[in-house]
This record gives C-alpha cells, structure tokens and sequence, in this order.
C-alpha cells in the first residue's frame, strides 16, 4: 500500500539515523526490517555515524569473538555521541546481545539510550522517538502491528496454497503454531534464561511479513530472505534457541509476496535464510515445505539465482535434493553444517549421526544432484574432544572432499548446555587452535585440487565490483559462491566489453585456480 507524504511546509525536520548491523544474514535481515521501519515513521537514514543524530548498532551474540565485536562497536559509537562537534544525542542497541544482557548493557554502558531485543523489532519506533504513525516520502509500505502481522491475511494472495487453509495453521489465542518437538524441548528447559539477569521472561515470538517495511543494504541485485525464524534444536554449543525463540516458519503467500516485490525492484538472486531452512513448514502442518517453497519460487519471472542457508542434516530429504536439480535457476549448492565426524563428539553435542550417515548423504547429493557443490562448517574442541575424536574429524575430511568449509573453535557460551561439562573435559585452548590449523591447512590442499578442476569451464557470473584487493581486478559470484561467505572469482579479462556494470550477469570461462578462488575472462 503507498502512503501519502506530508505536507513539506508543516514536516518536521526528518532525523538523521546511522545503523550497523553486525553478524549474520539473518540479523542483516532484521537491520534492514527496522530501517524501513525508521524511514516510514519519518526518519532519514545516513552512511556516516558522525552526520547521524541517532545511532543504532543491531548486536550479534553467538560466541565470545562475536560479543567482543559488539562491545568494541558499541563503544565506537559511543565515542561519536561524546565527541564535540558530533551530532549523535541517542544510541541504541538491539538484537541478540540485548536477549542476553538487556540489564548489563545500559548498566555498563550509561550512554545507551535504549535496548531493542530481538522479538520486538517495532520497539525501535519509541527508542528512537518516532510515531508509528509517520510517513517517509515515497514510502511503498504500511506499517503494521504485529498482532496485524500475525492475523492479517497477506496483502497479495493470489500464491494462497491449499495447505495454508489447514486448520493446524490457524492461530491460536494470538499465539502461532509450534512443533512438537519444540514444545517438548520447552518443557525440558531447552528455552530456559532464568540465570539470565533482565532477560524477559516471555520468548522472541516476532516474524516479518511481506507488509513491513524494508530497505535492502545488499547490492541491488540480491537479497535475502528470511522464511524462518528461531530454533528448537536441542545442540549443546548453541544458545540461539534462547536468543531467538522457538522455531516459526513465515507463511508461504507471504514469502512469495515478497519475492515478487523484490523482483520487480531489479533483485535477481534471492538466498532464503533461516537458523534450519530444512524444518520450514513443520509447525504450519506442510510437509517437505521447504521444497514446496523452492518449487513456487523458482517458477517466478525474472529471478536468475535461488539458493537456500541452512539445511540440518537429518532434514535433507531425497523430494529437496530432487527440487533442487530439477530447476536451473536453483543454485546447485547446500551448506549444511556437520559440526564433527565422531560419533562421541556428536552424541555430546546433542547433533547425533555417524560419519557414515554424513557421507551417505554426501554421495546421495552428489548422485541427485550432479556438480553440487557442499558447504559445512566443523567445531572443533568441543569438551571431552579426545585425539582419537580429532583424527576422525580429519579422516571424514579427507574422505568427503567438501568444496567450502569453515573450521571454528569452540567457544564456551554460558546458558548452552557444554558450558555445565566438567571442567576436566575442556580442552586447551592451545590444542584446540592447533587442531583448527592443521584441518585448514588439510582443506586447503582439498580445495586446491577442486579448484584446479575448473579451469576451461565455461559459467554463469554475477559481477560485483572491483576487488577490494586491488585496483587491476574486478570480482564476481558464480551460482555455486554464497554471498559473502566462499572464496572468490577474480575478473582479469573484460573480454568483448570496455567496462561491467556491476550486478550484472555475465557468461565467463574460468581460466586459472588458487587456493580457494579463481580467475575468469568474460565471453558475453
């Protein structure tokens, strides 16, 4: 719905808002929901922190390096507010560092106006001291409460699906729908922040719908999506389930919807993000949602790239995988994270599965799916991690030949579950990052083979930019790269064209190999 826009001779000087988002997509996604929100209810985003009167930092709290991040950030931001000539009179702080230490923050931090957690998005509306009620010049939204969002039918529903009529999708006393095992993990102190101190009692229950405002940050032509939000998995390394709540997956209509607005505003590749992409629809009654989605999206016109972040990998069913080749505009890629290989290490972990079980989904991928490519992340230390545990890890490794992967340390998180382990089970930490070395000097070499191997192919690009790195190369994606988190591909050879024009799709060859990234020549 467009909003009309006020009357310039009566408005009030719009204020100035600086924002940084810190973390994942996913908290990408929430920066990017609260600026539209700012800038419908009148104010005016900026760039520069020091032309900014009001200064927002959207916090991430995973583990120690990312906390520690938040801090330093929030201390930054701090400094613009104090100095002289700067124009900042109000700094907020939202998202999961706020879940966690809502009290300590203003208590330590006494220049910190506000805190905004991460189930109450509209709160930066009143910590900002602006009226919902606002309207931002051009506005194409509507803003909505959320108890509008949560019970009002999309805005488009000409993609309504017959299963989103179940009764198990109705809500309920205002409350939506949870899977069962999410219950069970509430009732079993899975979601517990008691020991917390001002944490609020009551779970993030909060979901965006296509009718709340939004401004993207990524390059114009991608986007991210979030279809899903929370998790109940039960992984005793992670505390996301009580920074996030429990696992809600958004309505499809709604997702398409948005899909579609995003399209027709130029974006040509859209990653669906969620904490477990793979449990999207359980708790609407869909089964195989996830593919469900996939399928209704990869049909829109206009969209070139559709890929999703994050499958869990008991939830990869043969229907997914299935999906996933039949569409050519379906990145051939999965990230699944396996976080180890020992079975003893896993069981601790409260993940389950086997090495085996792992690389019979592998080559099961591999033989539906030819040419994916599989992304997945490792921990290693995790409490009670023998030597025996580490060489397994390394031999799954040298077995499964994934194309990307990330090696983190463990890090003890007060409030997940490994954090109560005898302290006679932590490892050192010099042993751990020894161990992380050495599996990426090993991932290294895997990588190099692999990369190697695409010289002479002839594949789809999506120009970016020039490199950060230097001024002589350009950068750019290939379906088979994630925003952001893979290696690289290195521009050297514009091939028929005097210039690229960023967000652009182009045909290239690969024409050389490093480590984990590559260099190509433009054909078309």
């Amino acid at each position: 719905m467009t909003s009309s826009a006020p009357d310039q001779s009566s408005a009030k000087p719009r204020p100035k808002i600086g924002f940084v988002s810190l973390g994942c997509p996913k908290n990408l996604v929430d920066s990017e929901v609260m600026m539209g929100m700012l800038h419908h209810a009148g104010g005016e985003l900026t760039p520069q922190a020091e032309d900014a009167e009001i200064l927002v930092v959207n916090t991430c709290s995973f583990i120690d390096s990312a906390k520690q991040e938040s801090v330093n950030t929030i201390l930054e931001m701090v400094q613009h507010k104090k100095a002289n000539g700067g124009r900042a009179q109000r700094l907020i702080v939202a998202g999961c560092l706020v879940e966690r230490y809502r009290d300590e923050i203003q208590k330590n931090i006494p220049e910190v106006d506000a805190v905004v957690g991460t189930g109450e998005l509209e709160a930066i509306l009143a910590a900002a001291g602006l009226s919902p009620t606002g309207h931002a010049n051009n506005s194409p939204f509507q803003i909505l409460t959320q108890a509008q969002i949560d019970r009002a039918p999309s805005a488009v529903n000409q993609h309504s699906r017959p299963e989103e009529s179940s009764p198990q999708l109705q809500i309920e006393q205002g409350h939506l729908a949870s899977r069962p095992e999410g219950d069970l993990r509430e009732q079993q102190g899975r979601f517990s922040r008691a020991a917390w101190d001002g944490a609020t009692a009551a779970l993030p229950e909060y979901l965006y719908s296509d009718t709340t405002p939004r401004i993207l940050t990524t390059p114009r032509a991608s986007a991210y999506i979030k279809i899903a939000e929370g998790c109940d998995h039960p992984c005793g390394f992670c505390i996301i389930p009580q920074l996030r709540g429990k696992f809600r997956s958004r309505r499809m209509s709604s997702i398409i919807t948005e899909a579609d607005a995003l399209i027709a505003q130029g974006v040509r590749e859209i990653t669906l993000i969620g904490q477990d992409t793979t449990c999207y629809g359980e708790d609407l009654g869909i089964k195989d949602g996830l593919a469900q989605l996939l399928e209704a999206l990869a049909v829109l016109p206009g969209l070139r790239w559709l890929r999703f972040l994050y499958a869990y990998p008991n939830k990869v069913t043969t229907r997914l995988l299935e999906t996933i080749a039949r569409h050519d505009n379906i990145a051939k890629y999965l990230d699944v994270p396996l976080q180890h290989a020992s079975p003893s290490v896993l069981k601790r972990m409260k993940r389950g599965g086997t090495p085996e079980v792992f690389l019979k989904l592998i080559e099961k991928a591999r033989s539906i799916v030819p040419g994916i490519v599989l992304r997945t992340s490792f921990i290693v230390g995790f409490p009670g991690e023998t030597e025996e545990d580490y060489n397994q890890l390394e031999a799954f490794i040298t077995t499964a030949r994934i194309d990307w992967l990330g090696v983190f340390t463990y890090s003890d998180e007060e409030g997940a579950a490994a954090f109560e382990l005898a302290s006679e089970l932590k490892v050192p930490k010099r042993t751990i990052e020894a161990r992380r070395r050495k599996l990426m000097k090993l991932q290294q070499k895997i990588s190099a083979k692999s990369k190697s191997q695409w010289i002479g192919r002839e594949i789809d690009l999506l120009v970016e930019g020039p490199s950060e790195e230097t001024d002589l190369l350009w950068e750019g994606r290939t379906p088979l790269h994630a925003p952001e988190i893979d290696g690289k591909v290195f521009i050297n050879d514009f091939g028929p064209h005097e210039a690229l024009v960023p967000g652009t799709f182009y045909r290239a060859e690969i024409t050389e190999s490093h480590d984990y990234d590559v260099v190509a020549r433009i054909l078309d």
